[in-house]
């Protein structure tokens, strides 16, 4: 399945300043099929390396951290010669061996001729402990679940990708019961690539189902098996409360749906774990709408996002005819996870600060607010047609921003202070 990631690989390939690449992101989005699929495509030679239990890889790299003595164990382990030109070094796992990270820094200053990918599930975790590697000596590339845009590529939809690339919105309201259909079964299937080939390949959304459970289940492994004893349960009650928390009407992150009486500094780690390793997104609230948007930032208020909505689906027991009937009974929750597919969307975007906004008094809340660099665009969310937008008219006139989105089923529109721009087009959000 195609991946716009390949594309930052090729660039970085051919980039002169190419550094060792750390490949971050959560379990199960992708990480070791992509490094070796951008070896195939891309080198004529791939030297794949798991560092998890791999006693002899640890011994290599727990002594001499010399370029030239790794790259002979490395060449031994592999059976040939190492052509640095036209070999890609794949360290998969990379976190189980911490020398091995801290090596990274030795083949940038000594042997940058050497073409070196990294990935680990856990990987945010090690960074977060300060296993030893200097900052400036890697470059960073985050790998997410398919977006709905490699959704529809991965689904033959090759076509309706190009022609919201164009933004031809004439041409897409035609086809606009495609796309609806399309995103619905993004809804449940989400971006998680085990989930999203069986579909492309099944139309089974039992079979998809039960790929989400053994991927919620090998979270929930991880939780065990990474984390100190005393936090695993908080991890684990916090991880299970997400959902209650999207359902309520103001999103915002409460403690007490966790535990009764539960405290922030109880849970601040827990949340700490579960963002490093990639399965929840913080979204901080602003009070303000300046640039950088990070200055007005609230470090108190967040709403927390899950990995992927079909995951999110999933552990909701969220029933796929609920989903494809668009039933009356399930518009509280589809609102839930509307915005959760916004926030998945607006995260795969490169450089995007990502938040949301209330006022003071809390009688006004903007869904979304994002920075591109250059300016700040609120985001107001629909999960169908309703086209009230009165949060989003207090923020217009309080902060005249160049441009307002409001994001929902219905066709692209482009009034005098507001764009509505439909759900299934929101990847295109920078580029109007």
């Amino acid at each position: 399945m195609y991946r716009i990631a390949i594309e930052k690989l090729l660039k970085w390939k051919e980039s002169k300043r190419r550094k060792p690449l750390i490949i971050e992101g959560a379990r199960q989005v992708g990480k070791t099929w992509l490094m070796k699929e951008f070896g195939k495509q891309a080198y004529t030679d791939t030297v794949y390396i798991n560092f998890d239990s791999n006693s002899r890889m640890a011994e290599l790299f727990a002594t001499d951290l010399d370029t030239d003595r790794l790259i002979m164990g490395l060449e031994l382990y592999a059976g040939h010669k190492i052509d640095p030109a036209n070999t890609l070094l794949i360290f998969d796992e990379v976190q189980e061996v911490p020398r091995a990270l801290a090596s990274l820094k030795y083949f940038y200053e000594n042997a940058p001729q050497y073409h070196i990918v990294c990935a680990g599930s856990l990987l945010g975790i090690a960074l977060h402990e300060g296993t030893s590697f200097p900052v400036g000596k890697v470059d960073f590339l985050k790998l997410h679940p398919l977006s709905f845009r490699e959704f529809l590529m991965a689904t033959d939809k090759e076509r309706f990708t190009e022609l919201l690339d164009k933004q031809d919105f004439g041409m897409i309201a035609s086809f606009r019961q495609t796309y609806i259909d399309a995103l619905k079964y993004y809804y449940f299937v989400g971006g998680m690539p085990e989930a999203v080939q069986s579909f492309a390949e099944n139309k089974d959304f039992n079979e998809v189902r039960d790929i989400q459970k053994r991927i919620l289940a090998a979270y929930e492994q991880d939780f065990s098996k990474h984390v100190p004893n005393e936090i695993v349960p908080r991890i684990r009650m916090l991880w299970n409360s997400i959902p209650s928390q999207l359902t309520k009407e103001n999103k915002k992150f409460i403690y007490g749906l966790v535990r009764e009486g539960a405290r922030a500094k109880e849970y601040e780690t827990a949340i700490m774990w579960l963002s490093d390793c990639g399965l929840v997104h913080k979204v901080s609230r602003v009070n303000a709408a300046g640039i950088p948007l990070k200055a007005y930032e609230d470090l108190k208020a967040f709403k927390l996002f899950v990995v992927d909505v079909g995951l999110l689906g999933c552990m909701t027991g969220l029933r796929q005819r609920t989903l494809l009937d668009g039933n009356d009974l399930f518009v509280e929750f589809k609102g839930a996870l509307t915005e959760q597919y916004v926030c998945q969307q607006l995260k795969t975007i490169e450089d995007l600060g990502v938040y949301y906004y209330t006022n003071d008094r809390g009688s006004c809340e903007v869904d979304f607010v994002i920075d591109t660099g250059e300016l700040t665009i609120p985001v107001e969310v629909k999960a169908e047609v309703n086209l009230r937008a009165k949060s989003l008219k207090t923020y217009q006139e309080k902060f005249s921003p160049k441009l307002s989105v409001r994001t929902s089923m219905t066709d692209f529109k482009k009034e005098d202070w507001l764009v509505n721009l439909p759900l299934y087009a929101i990847e295109q959000i920078t580029r109007l």
